[in-house]
């Protein structure tokens, strides 16, 4: 008996020592530097793209594969993708996207990750959690070995991922100071939106656009002027004539011709930038984020095929300098928690019905209120916008004329009761408003009456949406061209910067 306990003793301590060493390994895996990763030891790129879809993770981009290859396989049967160019490309890494403190990071602290290599606070640019220590980004190193450095977005150049790429700020709503940095730095190309803060919040401060023009800067802002831009044109600030709210390019779906497009900016960019000593360029599809903020899918959809365009420019210039270049394509994180399937619709998608919708959540509120200027609250009706929802989103009643040809499109009584709700809610001024737990939930921060528009063609669609924030899901990388082996597999989003880095030849 004496000896079994012993033999019994003998095994637990075996067990006891192999389970402690599998744990050790498993700590030390999970704590070990991924620098053996980060390691190239081929010809560095002459000319370098980073494409960052804002708030575009896998749902953003299948989703608009989904849309995509339904309007090019209308008569398809099965389910058919039309690939978007960059998800095409021979290298597909993941990397996670979570800050120094949250695992649902804003945009500031990833585009920091990405930037500079470490992790920060949500709401903080290039620098660390104690908002003393100002990290070094890629394109100050890169501005320093002789390249030229371009900035492009589609929202204002002012916000926090183009931002990221040239500023240092203890706060991303330093627009102000963020501008500053802009029109004081060396950098070579800034095209996109305008500027949120030109002359300081009380509008009291020194120009940037003034301090730019001193500093060297050709600053346009007109259409004719921009599209003349070329190598000859010097350091620029190129400004959509056309611009939002909030200083940004119009949403791709409401976009007209007295507008420029994110794929006219990049090409713009290319062709300023190109020189024989390189370049960076770094683009930012920034309304992606927004429009998946306010659970608007075909929004979202139509600003990642216009991502997808300026993508694709880079690509063109890549045919001509296959041996030079290097293209990386990611998102920062994701955006509205958006789920390709919804409940009602059990396993099927109809995604073309996403078709039906002609203009962004942001223009249909401003018909809205229009008609609440032109309306007395307690005489208006919702068979007042019957027509425009007809007409903006293809919703129809059961009396509309087309509800026999349309019936897919017909709202049900459990909608119309939602739409009826919504609307009661939307006549209340907004600082009046008084919601239950459960109308936080159904219209978050948006106009009640087109977020539940928005929700329900998406649900009729087959998606859903989990958050109007952003979500911790990992984020796709895509890379083509000269280290792009250096972005596979699954990997931290610091970690991009250290490829890039070591791509780049950077000490």
């Amino acid at each position: 008996m004496l000896r079994m306990n012993k033999k019994i003793a003998a095994l637990l301590v075996s067990l006891l020592l192999i389970t402690s060493i599998v744990f050790m390994l498993a700590t030390a895996t999970a704590n070990t530097p991924t620098s053996t990763l980060n390691n190239y030891n081929g010809v560095a790129p002459k000319y370098v793209f980073m494409f960052i879809g804002d708030g575009m993770s896998y749902p953003q981009i299948n989703s608009t594969e989904i849309f995509s290859g339904k309007n090019t396989f209308k008569d398809s049967k099965t389910p058919a993708l039309r690939r978007l160019s960059f998800s095409n490309f021979p290298v597909a890494g993941a990397c996670t996207t979570f800050d120094a403190t949250s695992f649902c990071p804003d945009s500031a602290s990833t585009a920091t990750s990405y930037s500079t290599g470490y992790k920060t606070l949500s709401n903080v640019i290039n620098m660390d959690v104690d908002k003393k220590v100002k990290y070094k980004t890629i394109t100050e190193m890169i501005k320093e070995m002789g390249y030229k450095v371009g900035i492009v977005s589609s929202v204002s150049i002012d916000h926090a991922t183009p931002a990221a790429y040239y500023a240092h700020q203890p706060s991303r709503g330093n627009y102000y100071e963020i501008a500053m940095e802009m029109a004081n730095s060396t950098f070579d190309f800034f095209g996109g939106g305008g500027l949120i803060s030109p002359k300081g919040k009380n509008n009291d401060q020194p120009d940037v656009v003034e301090t730019a023009k001193k500093n060297g800067f050709k600053v346009v802002n007109t259409k004719e002027e921009i599209l003349a831009l070329n190598k000859d044109s010097g350091r620029v600030i190129a400004m959509n004539p056309v611009v939002d709210k909030d200083k940004a390019l119009p949403y791709e779906i409401d976009r007209t011709d007295a507008s420029l497009s994110l794929a006219d900016f990049t090409r713009k960019a290319i062709e300023v930038l190109d020189n024989k000593n390189g370049f960076f360029l770094m683009v930012e599809g920034g309304k992606i984020d927004w429009a998946c903020h306010a659970n608007d899918a075909a929004t979202a959809v139509n600003d990642t095929l216009a991502f997808e365009k300026a993508v694709n420019e880079a690509i063109f210039f890549y045919h001509k300098h296959p041996k030079e270049t290097l293209i990386v394509v990611t998102g920062d994180h994701e955006t509205g928690g958006l789920s390709i399937g919804f409940a009602a619709t059990g396993y099927s998608t109809f995604y073309e019905k996403l078709n039906y919708q002609k203009k962004s959540y942001l223009e249909f509120d401003k018909f809205v209120a229009d008609y609440k200027a032109k309306t007395n609250a307690d005489q208006a009706k919702l068979e007042d916008i019957l027509p425009e929802i007809k007409a903006s989103f293809g919703l129809i009643t059961s009396t509309d004329a087309d509800a026999a040809t349309r019936k897919d499109m017909v709202l049900t009584d459990y909608e119309v009761q939602l739409l009826k709700n919504a609307f009661k809610q939307t006549m209340i001024p907004s600082g009046n408003r008084k919601y239950t737990d459960g109308e936080v939930v159904l219209y978050g921060s948006y106009e009640p009456i087109t977020v539940t528009l928005t929700h329900i063609l998406n649900n009729k669609s087959g998606i859903g949406w989990s958050s109007y924030s952003h979500t911790g899901s990992p984020v796709p990388v895509f890379a083509m061209g000269l280290g792009q082996e250096l972005f596979n597999g699954y990997y931290d989003n610091t970690d991009v910067f250290k490829k890039l880095k070591s791509i780049l030849k950077i000490k």
